[in-house]
């Protein structure tokens, strides 16, 4: 299975498990960790989700070569992947390596990332001759800045865990090789409070900025179908 569980008492890690291609995503891989994120959420017995990867990636994104042999509902599996994580139980990241493409926007839609210091960040959309994805032309700003979002969309730089952090992308930068026993310490003392409150709290928090990400995606594959020079874009707007 590409997308593991592990219960650790009333938290729930899910471990991407494709080291071979640096857990990277194609069509089914987006609906497993759908599938796990919400059956996370109708579990009575977990309080908190984990997500943290296998290797030396957390994920390098799209499995391009997948996406090119098949998997026609790759738009629909992606969707799906990034309204599951509206679910009322936090979801913490516990980024062990790289994060590329979706490997960074999927962290907009976590409620706390913390990363390993040797952790580093690219969303190299523009460079591949495609668009932002999953709301990241306004979750990324709205998160840090538009300098910083700018300068991670349009210019495509590599970024590091301490810039990471410190320009808000990432909430804490773990000891080196502990990041997610601090993940896992992190959600379980979160786990503690009352579920109700914890799910009042994260629809709080949330509020507005779920509906301006799915105007955000609306526009996006608008811009990619529009783009369309065989990039990304031709299996987000499919």
């Amino acid at each position: 299975m590409p997308v593991h569980t592990e219960n650790h008492d009333r938290v729930q890690a899910l471990r991407f498990d494709r080291p071979e291609s640096l857990n990277a995503f194609d069509a089914q891989h987006y609906g497993l960790l759908a599938d796990a994120l919400l059956a996370a959420d109708a579990d009575d017995g977990v309080g908190v989700i984990v997500l943290t990867g296998t290797g030396r990636a957390f994920s390098a994104g799209a499995d391009l070569k997948a996406l090119q042999t098949g998997g026609h509902d790759v738009g629909a599996q992606f969707t799906r992947m990034l309204d599951a994580f509206a679910i009322d139980k936090p979801v913490l990241a516990a980024v062990n390596g790289l994060a590329v493409g979706i490997g960074t926007t999927m962290l907009l839609h976590c409620d706390v990332v913390l990363a390993d210091p040797a952790a580093r960040f690219r969303t190299p959309f523009a460079a591949l001759g495609t668009t932002p994805e999953a709301g990241s032309s306004y979750l990324l700003a709205e998160r840090t800045n538009a300098q910083f979002a700018n300068l991670m969309l349009i210019a495509g730089e590599w970024i590091d865990a301490e810039t990471a952090q410190r320009n808000g992308l990432v909430a804490r930068v773990s000891a080196p090789g502990q990041v997610l026993a601090e993940a896992l310490a992190m959600a379980a003392q979160i786990s503690q409070w009352p579920p109700v409150a914890l799910a009042a709290t994260k629809r709080l928090a949330a509020h507005g900025r779920l509906e301006a990400s799915r105007v955000a995606r609306d526009l996006e594959m608008q811009e990619a179908t529009r783009v369309g020079t065989g990039g990304l874009s031709t299996f987000f707007s499919s």
